[in-house]
């Protein structure tokens, strides 16, 4: 038997499976890239505990997967070599003024940075605020992946840059990964270096 749940239904869908579970069924709640980001394992998990789960009845285990991150990566080259963040632009479930201070840390920081849910056909200005925080501490020509559909028919990606990216390109089904000081193109590929080549790299750390 198969279940499905439009968006914003989420809730349900969590204590949906958990009332199956709990008359003895086996569920799998699936969740497109990783289902512990951004997806559903936590709020499963957040139901249960709520409802004073024990921990073992009923059993819980939780299958890593590809998150969108990791795809867009592994499309474009290697351009989460080194530190890097996540942060979702939809305001639906966490205060706009949040999401500001951790666009504000990770720009300041020079983390790489994967946006999710960058742009909605009703919220445009997030993804415009995060580009203008990103040019205060990024160079213009600071690499930018723009992947969409990854892994569908449908797939695009796009290699721009902090200065030049097209807003209009972006939307739900996209994330932007956003390169850091020491991020380049090269030969159709965006790198960032971990540091392995440097010439000051201690013996005991290479």
């Amino acid at each position: 038997m198969t279940e499905g749940t439009p968006i914003t239904k989420e809730r349900y869908r969590a204590e949906r499976s958990i009332s199956l579970a709990r008359r003895g069924l086996t569920v799998g709640v699936i969740s497109s890239g990783d289902c512990g980001i951004y997806a559903m394992a936590g709020l499963v998990l957040e139901c249960l505990a709520q409802q004073n789960w024990d921990g073992h009845t009923p059993q819980v285990t939780t299958y890593p997967g590809i998150t969108a991150l990791q795809a867009a990566a592994a499309r474009a080259g290697a351009p989460l070599m080194h530190d890097f963040c996540a942060i979702s632009l939809s305001n639906l479930l966490t205060p706009w003024t949040v999401i500001q201070k951790r666009i504000q840390a990770a720009a300041s920081a020079d983390f790489v940075v994967a946006l999710y849910n960058p742009k909605s056909k009703t919220r445009v200005d997030q993804i415009t605020y995060a580009f203008d925080q990103f040019r205060q501490w990024r160079s213009p020509d600071t690499p930018v992946i723009v992947a969409r559909s990854l892994y569908r028919p449908d797939e695009t990606i796009t290699t721009t840059t902090v200065n030049d990216i097209d807003l209009d390109t972006v939307d739900m089904l996209t994330v932007v990964i956003i390169g850091n000081q020491s991020t380049f193109n090269h030969q159709g590929v965006t790198i960032t270096p971990r540091g392995y080549l440097s010439p000051t790299l201690p013996e005991s750390d290479k």
